[in-house]
């Protein structure tokens, strides 16, 4: 049973905004913290190579961004941007723009070689509201939402559109982890990988979103013992994506996936599979024989619709014989290339080859 989620956009206009502070670059950010600001305004600003854009400090306070927000180019590893504390409003005012412009780091290798990429931004927040905000070109990572508590995520837009032809990779829409009641609704990413990777969490809904031109929706169990339990995803659209969506734990992982529902999701022009399980996956991709240790339960896959490429696949299962209480209900056209299935508990009727 999901929780129920608190209204964290009207909790966090209970805070008292008593002025008003422009933020131009980092020293005067610096000084915001200092004076204890309520309302920060960041505009055009510039980060210079190699520094992260640092909001943690800020408790209770409204961050708002307007005009371009742009960064200086290095290769390292961190984040461009951090949000961290409790209590935060961070919005995007008309006409803003965060932009990575990663594609001075691109070189189609992601993080698995070449140029050492930064992540776009880092958020770990507890009542907390993000609305409104548009990101452009991550060079590696887009929105990292980590241990998170009591936060709503509203209206993002996350366009990576250039990196289909320009070398982007691993450029994630969502990565969410260690989270609990989190809802991320009405956000449209654009991407070259996972529009949503959700490894571990509680009561998270991930809810009328679209995805385009990634590698879909995917719940990933079996990192470090990790819990998913209690995921809703719901009346999204995965668009022109190689996979629609998946649920795929770790080769030799442990942990626990249960309670993972998606519901009315809308499946346009997916070129490979329409619905994937598996418990083999490792980053390389799928290899070996599914493994036992972090069982799939309790996963309902309902008015699953739209259709796969001629060549590409409605269905693929290949798991360990642990999983149970599945519930399908799939009606995806296309797909003419059938794959056997492997693991299906007693009882649920799934189209696969043989």
């Amino acid at each position: 049973m999901m929780a129920e989620f608190v209204n964290v956009g009207a909790l966090c206009l209970l805070f008292t905004i008593v002025s008003g502070f422009d933020v131009w670059n980092l020293d005067q950010l610096e000084q915001a913290k200092k004076n204890g600001e309520k309302l920060i305004t960041v505009k055009d600003l510039h980060v210079p190579a190699g520094k992260t854009l640092d909001f943690q400090g800020l408790n209770g306070s409204t961050i708002q961004f307007a005009g371009r927000v742009t960064f200086g180019y290095q290769e390292w590893r961190g984040h461009l941007m951090i949000f961290k504390g409790a209590g935060y409003t961070v919005k995007g005012l008309p006409g803003h723009l965060i932009d990575g412009e990663g594609h001075r780091w691109w070189d189609t290798l992601g993080g698995n070689g070449g140029k050492l990429k930064p992540g776009f931004a880092y958020f770990q927040l507890e009542n907390s509201y993000v609305r409104d905000l548009k990101f452009k070109n991550a060079p590696a990572l887009g929105l990292a939402i980590n241990a998170c508590k009591n936060v709503q995520i509203d209206n993002l837009d996350i366009d990576n559109a250039d990196g289909h032809t320009k070398g982007g990779h691993n450029t994630d829409g969502f990565d969410v982890a260690r989270c609990e009641n989190v809802k991320i609704s009405g956000c449209r990413v654009n991407n070259q990988d996972d529009c949503l990777a959700l490894s571990s969490g509680k009561n998270i809904v991930f809810s009328n979103n679209v995805c385009i031109g990634g590698h879909g929706i995917a719940v990933i169990g079996g990192y470090d013992g990790g819990i998913a339990e209690d995921i809703l995803i719901k009346d999204c659209k995965v668009i022109k994506n190689n996979i629609g969506v998946r649920v795929k734990t770790m080769l030799n992982g442990k942990g626990l996936v249960k309670g993972i529902t998606f519901d009315n999701i809308q499946l346009q022009d997916i070129s490979e599979i329409g619905i994937v399980v598996i418990g083999n996956y490792l980053n390389s991709g799928p290899r070996g024989q599914p493994t036992k240790g972090c069982p799939i339960q309790k996963l309902q896959m309902t008015n699953i619709y739209g259709n796969v490429l001629k060549n590409g696949t409605k269905h693929l299962v290949w798991v360990a014989d642990d999983a149970s209480n599945w519930i399908w209900n799939s009606k995806i056209q296309g797909g003419e290339r059938l794959r056997p299935c492997q693991g299906i508990p007693k009882g649920v009727n799934i189209e696969c080859g043989k």
